[in-house]
């Protein structure tokens, strides 16, 4: 198994994929566009360009004719276009009839017969035979290897085989078994649908390249082939290397027509299969956001899932969550570590630079404001900052995220950060202080716990100020006051729903964990006389 993963980590590695501009231009039959392609990258759209330019169109316009005209130029340098026009001079029904035949006797005799009407028996390997081959045979051979794969998923009931098949690990011959795989498909779509072939190609080495080739030769089936790989797929994709490799395909998909991986994110979250996918599509297309202060695209794609109305949504993707944590080795191919990580940096990004790193003397207390030791959150921080503060809140409490000692480290940092007296700057302490509530394991050491107290007694002498200058008239100061109440007459119910009421979210707090945090406020901060 082990080394079955390594095949399949180093595939495609050196191969060159169809690139987002060659496939708009396909998209669009767009000519100029095309003409300005090189010629490896207009080598892997032969197939359909060949097709084009002898087809009879359905489209009789004068423009046509004259965008006819340029691909016919395009093509009459190109020395494999010969090879594709003898591939659709092929009497293409008489193959269909022996396909059906050969399928027949596999279903009689049962997926495992070596017997074929396609190909007669072979006297050397694939690739020999297909080196040796004319054109009908190689069309012959790499039909029956594809319907046998086909038979196969069909008879798997869902569960992933790898096939190792020399037709398509060959290096030599990968683009002209990929011209032969095109011309098939789009000669017989009804023996071979494009869904399934999509579905074929997952199980066998270089199948990710092999398929772009056919969606990009195909642009128009790009949201049926995902939308078939997703509803086949598995709920939880991280957990087999089936469902890596359907990720690993549908990403590189997207990657050849960026414009729509939005939309099949979507279709994953409608679905409830491969959350990894999913997450991979978010961290693709934050890496190209431009924006650097508002929240990004990660934080509010998987807040939604967690914080959303759907409670399907919620299970699967927490399942995702769970099940990422329990893997022994947590690497960095790992998209659930990527996704953590990426947070994380966005995090550090917005937190205060110029923060002093020693522990903060009583004396420092009684400063002034704004002549404190801690410098604070930028005002066009701050937004983002609470929405991270709310996402890990549900990651931890919902989703049962455990934080790393860094991830709990920076999150202590942010949330004990001074943010301006503004509405934002409110909303942003009330909830980190009803994070501190919940979430109590992030503070473990004397050092933190000191940390806190000076930001909780920032808070009480800060409160006023804020009041006046934001204009927020329900303050946190009140909840400061209501909570000292609750932790002395020890309704400490009351402070849970209070908790789980400012951030949103019904997360499972136990009393027990509020044990220091009353001794804290009850004997420190909020003695009774205080109150």
């Amino acid at each position: 198994m082990k080394d079955q993963q390594t095949v399949i980590m180093t595939e495609c590695t050196s191969l060159q994929f169809v690139s987002p501009f060659a496939f708009e231009a396909m998209q669009k039959v767009d000519v100029v566009r095309l003409a300005s392609l090189s010629d490896p990258e207009l080598r892997l759209l032969l197939p359909c360009l060949v097709r084009m330019a002898l087809c009879a169109p359905a489209d009789q316009s004068q423009s046509w004719a004259q965008d006819k005209k340029l691909i016919l130029r395009l093509l009459s340098g190109v020395e494999a276009v010969n090879s594709i026009v003898a591939l659709l001079s092929v009497d293409f029904h008489a193959l269909e009839q022996d396909a059906s035949k050969e399928q027949q006797l596999r279903h009689k005799l049962g997926g495992g017969s070596g017997e074929s009407i396609l190909v007669s028996q072979l006297q050397h390997g694939l690739t020999l035979e297909f080196e040796h081959s004319d054109s009908p045979r190689r069309l012959r051979l790499v039909l029956s290897e594809l319907l046998a794969i086909m038979n196969k998923v069909s008879e798997s009931n869902g569960e992933f085989f790898f096939k190792s098949s020399e037709l398509f690990e060959s290096p030599v011959y990968l683009e002209e078994a990929a011209d032969v795989l095109c011309i098939l498909q789009a000669e017989l779509p009804s023996l071979l649908p494009i869904v399934d072939v999509a579905e074929a190609l997952l199980h066998v080495r270089n199948g990710a390249w092999f398929l772009c080739l056919l969606v990009a030769n195909v642009p128009d089936s790009f949201n049926e082939v995902c939308r078939g790989l997703i509803k086949n797929g598995e709920r939880q994709d991280e957990e087999s290397l089936g469902g890596r490799r359907r990720t690993d395909a549908l990403r590189f998909l997207c990657k050849m027509n960026p414009s729509q991986a939005l939309k099949v994110r979507g279709m994953v979250v409608e679905e409830c299969h491969l959350p990894g996918l999913g997450v991979a599509l978010t961290l693709d297309h934050t890496k190209n956001e431009a924006c650097e202060d508002g929240v990004s695209d990660l934080v509010c794609f998987v807040s939604g899932l967690l914080l959303g109305t759907n409670a399907k949504v919620r299970t699967w993707f927490g399942t995702f969550i769970r099940n990422g944590q329990q893997r022994k080795r947590e690497t960095s191919s790992s998209v659930l570590w990527q996704m953590r990580r990426q947070l994380l940096l966005e995090l550090m990004g917005i937190l205060p630079t110029v923060r002093s790193t020693r522990i903060v003397e009583e004396a420092d207390v009684d400063m002034e404001p704004n002549v404190s030791v801690y410098s604070g959150l930028k005002e066009e921080h701050v937004v983002k900052a609470s929405a991270l503060l709310r996402l890990y809140c549900a990651l931890m409490g919902i989703a049962g995220l455990k934080p790393t000692e860094e991830e709990a480290e920076q999150l202590l940092q942010l949330m004990t950060s001074r943010p301006p007296a503004t509405p934002a700057g409110v909303r942003f302490v009330s909830l980190s202080f009803c994070m501190l509530l919940a979430f109590s394991t992030l503070v473990s050491t004397p050092e933190q716990e000191q940390l806190m107290v000076v930001w909780l007694s920032w808070m009480i002498k800060e409160e006023a100020y804020f009041e006046s200058t934001s204009g927020v008239s329900a303050s946190f100061g009140e909840m400061l006051l209501l909570v000292a109440m609750y932790f002395h007459s020890n309704q400490l119910s009351a402070i849970i729903d209070l908790v789980c009421s400012t951030l949103g979210m019904k997360i499972v707090i136990k009393p027990s964990s509020l044990s220091r945090m009353k001794t804290i406020f009850t004997q420190e901060i909020f003695t009774e006389q205080v109150v």
